[in-house]
């Protein structure tokens, strides 16, 4: 399966490279372009914390590894928490007793509950408008209930059991849980405390980067333990390669789709905004909130509980994934699909329980 992926990857950079040189007739050389001009805003959402990561390990393991060791949770599931992309993959390596427990949370869990925490949800509340964040809000606690599944369905594909799984996944579930409550009691406060936690992330990025930058330049190395950033901008490269990609071909995804989506859209009662943002939304997560004004409620409600687990899936993160461990590329795909079907399919569940009691819908 991963072969397959990455033939067809290649595919794609093959088309949106001949389609470049023939001057972007038919709109993949474009594509190809933006996958490799990604690697800037890439790289500064993830290279200093790739350099940090062994530090934070070193610093953090002394609180959280005799805490995730008393309840019987492997350490390195304390790496959920960031996004796959953020220092997440690397914090769970360090911190890891058990390999294969790591490389799920690092890849799976931190795919879809850290991307959510640290990316999807402070950067959804500070580009939406203020009168969408009541969708975007609901949309998220919808996309957290049905976590589990991916997760679960993540497990099993990276070769853990169904009771493991669960268990390790504990404190992702309580954290979880505490956010649906602060989504639904206290929700402006929560939006400001993710607006902080967002801060505090770039923050401590760019302080990376900094350093990682003078040890390059200079050769002096301010903190001990650090990654290279030559290291980290490796992983940085992978994750562009896979986009030269993996772009062109979710253009040819959203051009194939274009009329089934309508169709299926006026069915269910969403607008061609709100179908669109979900295959973008599988691709990156800003242009699909770019989208969010011009969808409908609905729409807006079932994008953001995609986004949950499907964020990123057919870019950033497949590339992430094919650059440090391809074997769980069907691990991380399974777990992504399969918990943002779950999410979209509670949304309509719910709505047609209230149309069926009381007149209310989800919106």
């Amino acid at each position: 399966m991963n072969q397959i992926l990455m033939i067809i990857m290649a595919a794609g950079a093959v088309v949106g490279g001949f389609d470049r040189i023939r001057g972007n007739r038919w709109g993949y050389g474009a594509k190809f372009e933006e996958g490799f001009q990604l690697l800037g805003s890439t790289a500064l959402s993830m290279a200093g914390m790739i350099c940090l990561a062994p530090v934070l390990a070193d610093v953090l393991g002394k609180a959280v590894v005799p805490f995730y060791r008393m309840i019987g949770v492997d350490p390195g599931m304390f790496g959920s928490l960031l996004a796959i992309d953020m220092g997440g993959y690397q914090l769970a390596k360090e911190l890891a007793v058990d390999a294969q427990i790591g490389s799920y949370a690092g890849i799976v869990a931190a795919s879809i509950f850290g991307c959510t925490v640290v990316f999807t949800i402070p950067v959804g509340m500070g580009m939406i408008r203020e009168e969408d964040r009541r969708c975007f809000a609901r949309g998220i606690m919808l996309g957290l209930v049905t976590m589990p599944v991916g997760l679960i369905v993540g497990g099993v594909l990276a070769g853990l059991s169904v009771p493991v799984c669960i268990w390790q996944n504990i404190p992702v579930l309580v954290l979880a849980a505490l956010l649906l409550l602060g989504l639904w009691k206290i929700p402006e406060s929560m939006i400001r405390g993710f607006c902080v936690f967002a801060k505090g992330i770039r923050f401590i990025i760019t302080i990376g980067l900094v350093l990682g930058a003078v040890e390059y330049l200079c050769g002096i190395q301010l903190v001990r333990g650090m990654t290279p950033l030559t290291e980290a901008m490796e992983v940085v490269a992978g994750i562009g390669i896979v986009m030269l990609g993996s772009l062109p071909v979710t253009e040819f995804l959203q051009r194939l789709l274009k009329k089934p989506f309508e169709i299926l859209g006026r069915k269910v009662g969403i607008n061609a905004a709100g179908m669109t943002g979900l295959l973008v939304g599988a691709v990156s997560v800003i242009p699909a909130l770019s989208m969010y004004q011009e969808m409908d409620d609905k729409g807006k409600v079932v994008n953001a509980a995609f986004l949950v687990s499907a964020a990123s899936m057919l870019a950033a993160h497949i590339g992430f994934t094919f650059g440090t461990q391809p074997q769980l590329l069907g691990a991380l795909i399974g777990a992504k699909i399969s918990g943002a079907a779950a999410a979209v399919a509670a949304v309509f569940m719910i709505e047609i329980a209230f149309r069926k009691g009381n007149g209310y819908t989800i919106t």
